[in-house]
């Protein structure tokens, strides 16, 4: 694995990270939130990851596990890897409060919401603990996108991408609750913003406990684990709050958009 692979899949992994900042900056500098352009976007991204996961990357988990253990056992081994990364991320998911949980869907007009003010003001105490909460949520998406551009840049970009936008709604989530916890517009962007770095710090954790073993097992696992993790955030976060955001028509527009745009581009250049 050469050094400017790994430095440009760290830094498509910072950057869809540091989205997050883009919804901090929404809910602060803007009045009311975009729901049917919020829905569209969050069924694409959802319709990327999908696509993505099931054509692209599992079949590319069961090559690796075939170099590796022969072909009958590597469908084995994707079908195990792929229900484990399931299992992870919707462990992770059960473990968060639902109040802290930054895929509960939350509009830019709670800022005018007295009442949510004073109920942020007496649950969010502890920004440092909930800090911990998001960054342990976001830890397998930085894996995701980290791991799919180290096996091509292609399927690096349309990851990140697609996580990116995933990450606007979460900017929101943190934002609010950080400005009427400490009444700074400059704080609850920041932390918005600084949040996403959960996700580069994933990829690097990832990295590093994986680089003494990289082999056929080891990016077999890592492939299709990350698939799973992929299609459980679209199906338990993206659909859903998509749904919530707009009209249901609108989020299925944009699943099918998405699917669409990944498998041409997956035509096209691969």
């Amino acid at each position: 694995m050469d050094f400017q692979t790994i430095i440009i899949a760290f830094g498509l992994t910072l950057l869809a990270g540091l989205s997050t900042g883009i919804g901090g900056a929404l809910a602060l500098f803007t009045k009311r939130t975009n729901t049917k352009l919020l829905s569209v976007a969050l069924g694409f991204s959802a319709g990327v990851m999908i696509y993505v996961s099931f054509v692209e990357i599992l079949p590319e988990a069961t090559k690796c596990f075939s170099e590796e253990l022969g072909e009958d056992a590597a469908c084995w081994a994707s079908y195990i890897a792929f229900f484990v990364g399931i299992f992870l991320a919707a462990v992770i998911d059960k473990l968060l409060p639902s109040f802290e949980n930054p895929h509960e869907i939350h509009k830019i007009e709670e800022i005018e919401d007295k009442k949510l003010a004073k109920q942020y003001r007496k649950l969010f105490k502890m920004g440092i603990l909930t800090a911990v909460v998001i960054a342990i949520h976001n830890f397998p998406e930085g894996i995701a996108t980290f791991f799919s551009a180290l096996k091509d840049l292609k399927l690096g970009i349309a990851v990140a991408f697609a996580i990116a936008i995933h990450n606007i709604p979460e900017g929101i989530a943190v934002s609010i609750p950080i400005y009427f916890a400490t009444g700074s517009r400059k704080k609850a962007f920041a932390y918005s913003f600084l949040s996403g770095l959960a996700e580069p710090v994933g990829a690097l954790i990832g990295y590093f406990i994986l680089s003494s073993v990289f082999n056929g097992i080891a990016f077999g696992v890592v492939f299709a684990s990350v698939a799973g993790i992929m299609v459980f955030i679209s199906l338990d976060q993206l659909l859903p709050t998509a749904k919530k955001y707009g009209e249901h028509h609108l989020s299925m527009y944009g699943l099918i958009a998405g699917m669409a745009f990944m498998g041409l581009s997956l035509l096209l250049f691969n």
